[in-house]
């Protein structure tokens, strides 16, 4: 599935080492101010190679809108955007051409479809994710002009949430060779209550199901999360009184529908699966051998995941928020 969305809906392309990558956007409002300068700030914090503790990969991810924007305003018709891929090196990956690499999708697209990209992953690697924020940034300013905003920071590193260790952290896995993952938070102020379905469209499971369709991601927490199993009701339960909600345990979403609070998520990230240690591992054939990854990755993947993260807490929140004006405007 390649198509994000029910009314804001989001077609992304492109591969690792492909000429480029794109995100087509079908049902963005008319009128809506945007330009390139709107967009490229997010893609500038997502992309490579912009210093020592990211993939040397030095991409520029210089956006081009195609279509669906008119003197500055969308016109109502699909925004169709592009990022071309500037420093491919696909001679990087001839050796893993029939190695499947351990923590990496390989396998199970070769088994899905009998056929793989080799460069990098192809559609599995992480470059796919710049098409995701060049849309995230576009439903930004649809939920700015609601009032709301999204923001993320990053909490831990390997286990360590001081910023000095979580960077030692990440030299330490370069000069081991290795890699470290960590955990992020995603918050959305300003949203209003009534956003999200009850029972098969709840909200907090459509933002649970864009943040775990990030690579590398293998855990989402909404509100208090798991730590909520370890509490009592009425530990956990929000009171309420006439000023509103006294405590936020539920992260803003009750019944799948926003309550007004803050809107938090907090995103687990695995280690980068590239590494440099030697990992058994078999051919494409059934041999088995051992693996040492050469070419250009990070050594953490997180802090390029969290502008990927509020990219795509972003395309859920326009998205509800489009299907509920549609909702109030049949209930007038």
């Amino acid at each position: 599935m390649n198509t994000f969305g029910r009314s804001f809906r989001c077609t992304t392309f492109g591969e690792s080492h492909g000429p480029a990558l794109g995100v087509v956007i079908d049902g963005c409002p008319p009128g809506l101010p945007l330009s390139e300068d709107d967009i490229q700030p997010a893609l500038d914090r997502r992309r490579p190679g912009r210093d020592p503790l990211t993939s040397p990969r030095p991409e520029p991810d210089r956006v081009e809108i195609l279509s669906g924007v008119f003197e500055g305003r969308t016109t109502g018709t699909p925004v169709a955007m592009i990022i071309w891929n500037r420093e491919a090196r696909a001679s990087d990956y001839d050796e893993l051409r029939e190695i499947f690499r351990p923590g990496h999708a390989d396998f199970t697209y070769q088994m899905k479809y009998g056929i793989r990209d080799h460069r990098g992953g192809g559609r599995s690697s992480g470059r796919e994710t710049a098409a995701r924020v060049a849309a995230g940034a576009v439903a930004a300013r649809i939920l700015a002009e609601a009032g709301i905003t999204i923001s993320g920071t990053i909490e831990e590193i390997h286990g360590v949430s001081d910023p000095t260790g979580r960077e030692d952290e990440i030299k330490n896995a370069i000069a081991e060779g290795d890699s470290v993952g960590g955990i992020i938070r995603v918050t959305a102020r300003g949203c209003p209550p009534g956003l999200g379905d009850p029972v098969f469209g709840k909200l907090d499971a459509l933002i649970a199901g864009a943040l775990m369709s990030i690579g590398g991601v293998k855990g989402v927490e909404i509100g208090d999360g798991f730590a909520a199993a370890r509490k009592k009701g009425s530990e956990h339960n929000d009171e309420m009184d006439r000023t509103g909600f006294l405590s936020n345990h539920a992260g803003g979403i009750l019944g799948g529908i926003s309550t007004g609070a803050d809107i938090v998520a907090r995103v687990g990230v695995k280690p980068t699966p590239s590494i440099r240690k030697p990992q058994k591992t078999l051919t494409t054939g059934g041999e088995e051998t051992v693996v040492r990854i050469q070419g250009r990755h990070d050594p953490c993947i997180v802090p390029r995941v969290l502008p990927v993260a509020e990219a795509m807490l972003c395309l859920v929140l326009a998205d509800a928020l489009i299907e509920q004006q549609k909702c109030r405007v049949f209930q007038e």
